[in-house]
């Protein structure tokens, strides 16, 4: 698996090595050595899958609150999407910087989303099927976000016109959260585990 700095700290895409034939393909899809080894301490607890029938559909900016935080691991499995995390780490140097990159069925691309982080996605074509393992179970009691469309993050989001659910459309701007999250330098977090 070849792994990809994103220019954020903790925030890594990650490109599978596929093995294809006339049958097909075969790949791997979650490796725990691999991320023990780069020092990712997810003890993945639950999978989840979403399905959008039209392009344009719009899930996010999500996060969970402390003390039921969520670091992801992201991808698609049918059609695509164009998927999003922003830095929600006080003391991050890429505090309320995001990254984006188009997740597919063609492309086997993976994001793993670490602890402090906003996280959603547009889809690309219609049917997709989009799955994630989570390192937490869902609260909803703790379930929050920040505004897809927020003017000081300046997310540039594929030109489709968005889906969004209630919630979605009522989040708040990053300059009125509060952040809970703190940023650990790598080596401190691999020192203290």
């Amino acid at each position: 698996m070849q792994i990809i700095e994103t220019g954020i700290p903790g925030l890594l895409r990650l490109e599978p090595r596929v093995f294809r034939d006339e049958r097909g393909f075969f790949l791997e899809t979650y490796r725990r050595e691999l991320f023990d080894r780069l020092g990712v301490a997810a003890g993945f607890v639950q999978d989840n899958h979403a399905r959008s029938e039209q392009p344009g559909v719009l899930r996010g900016l999500h996060f969970q609150l402390p003390p039921a935080t969520q670091a992801k691991l992201v991808w698609v499995t049918r059609g695509s999407v164009f998927d999003v995390a922003v830095d929600l780490r006080a003391g991050s140097p890429t505090y309320g910087k995001w990254y984006g990159c188009e997740l597919s069925e063609r492309n086997f691309t993976r994001l793993f989303v670490p602890h402090g982080f906003a996280h959603g996605y547009m889809t690309l074509e219609q049917g997709t099927e989009f799955q994630y393992k989570v390192d937490a179970y869902y609260s909803p009691e703790r379930d929050a976000g920040i505004a897809w469309d927020d003017p000081d993050l300046g997310i540039t989001w594929p030109d489709i016109a968005p889906i969004l659910s209630d919630k979605d459309r009522r989040l708040p701007r990053l300059r009125d959260f509060q952040s809970p999250f703190t940023f650990e330098p790598a080596s401190q977090a691999k020192a203290d585990a």
